[in-house]
């Protein structure tokens, strides 16, 4: 039997996720708390978009949501959109609110 052929990783790829950010409040210690969410974002990305750690670039705007109650208190969860362009980079911002 023939397998039809997936798309092509070459097209651009635009996306908008909800990142559970609950279990970062309780696995790190409490100062590590927004630097685990960060990984767990980049972690999230790796999973959902299919690409490799070293090819996501998280924008300061959602470093700067992350860290803005300080490192102990941190979202619960957060909206991104995710594009992968075609060289394989995956761009991480903050979804604008509706």
């Amino acid at each position: 039997m023939a397998r039809t052929p997936d798309r092509t990783r070459t097209e651009e790829l635009e996306r908008e996720f909800v990142v559970p950010l609950r279990a970062s409040k309780h696995v790190p210690a409490r100062h590590r708390r927004a630097g685990h969410a960060l990984e767990t974002v980049r972690r999230f990305m790796v999973r959902h978009m299919h690409g490799s750690p070293e090819n996501i670039w998280i924008d300061p705007r959602l470093n700067t949501f992350i860290w803005q109650r300080g490192a102990q208190h941190i979202p619960s969860k957060i909206r991104v959109k995710a594009i992968r362009f075609e060289d394989g980079l995956i761009e991480v911002d903050l979804a604008e609110e509706t």
